[in-house]
């Protein structure tokens, strides 16, 4: 009965993590580049109580008898399927369309990202909401729209042109896409960023539309990838889950109370 304790306990601590990734991700459903996380569960070790045989001449085999001791956390995975595609007509707003990340750099340190809601700064440079400048496909930045420009466009290839005070279209560079063999390896930083990781297998940076980077839509933002009716669906499983250990805890428990009160 300790032991069933115990599995309820681990199974509880489980739930309450599922709990914890669910309400997270719906708290971000329109967090523009979020990318969901998901809970999986691994069975914990198993006490033996008496091990397995192999047939003889006079008898056949016996199988192990094991007694599970509860249930451990597996991974907590973060999902990097497509987001939704939402229109916003602003030329700064950019959205990738397939695999890759933005790249930014900011004090000496390279960050990633799938939201493209970027800005121009003071100098004309083109920055995210925090400051951190949009790096080029050959590694350079920032890339700069001069306060002079009239006006400018962002190509599906990453290509930046404006059009200058004389009425000439200029090229100021190419937005990089930096390519991931495994992108769930990056790590969440906070604020829509990405670390690099040892696991993340990063390739370097990408032209876009090219060496299977992404395309970039201008004028337009990728959404969260989180879907309620899937996060509701699994909020009911994790809660019946955990009421259904809890219930685990109280049945031992009341059955100990049987073998105390056997005394009477």
């Amino acid at each position: 009965m300790l032991r069933s304790m115990y599995a309820g306990i681990s199974g509880m601590k489980g739930f309450q993590a599922k709990l914890d990734v669910i309400g997270n991700n719906i708290a971000n459903v329109n967090t523009a580049g979020f990318k969901k996380g998901r809970v999986t569960f691994q069975d914990m070790m198993s006490q033996m109580t008496s091990g397995a045989q192999g047939p003889t001449a006079t008898r056949g085999g016996i199988n192990a008898a094991q007694i599970g001791l509860g249930s451990q956390l597996g991974s907590i995975d973060n999902i990097h399927t497509q987001g939704f595609r939402q229109t916003t007509n602003n030329p700064l707003d950019l959205a990738l369309e397939g695999d890759g990340m933005f790249a930014l750099q900011a004090n000496g340190e390279t960050l990633y990202t799938r939201a493209g809601n970027f800005y121009l700064d003071d100098g004309g440079n083109i920055v995210n909401a925090d400051g951190y400048y949009l790096v080029g496909a050959g590694g350079n930045f920032p890339l700069t729209i001069p306060d002079t420009a009239q006006s400018f466009s962002i190509q599906t290839n990453g290509t930046v042109t404006y059009i200058d005070a004389a009425g000439d279209t200029q090229t100021e560079g190419q937005i990089g896409i930096a390519n991931f063999s495994n992108p769930a390896g990056l790590q969440k930083s906070g604020s829509n960023l990405f670390l690099n990781s040892e696991n993340a297998g990063f390739t370097g940076l990408a032209v876009p539309e090219a060496d299977g980077a992404a395309s970039i839509i201008s004028g337009s933002l990728e959404m969260s990838n989180v879907d309620l009716a899937e996060e509701f669906t699994e909020m009911i499983t994790a809660q019946r889950g955990f009421q259904a250990n809890t219930r685990i805890i109280t049945t031992s428990d009341e059955i100990l109370q049987e073998l105390v009160n056997l005394k009477r």
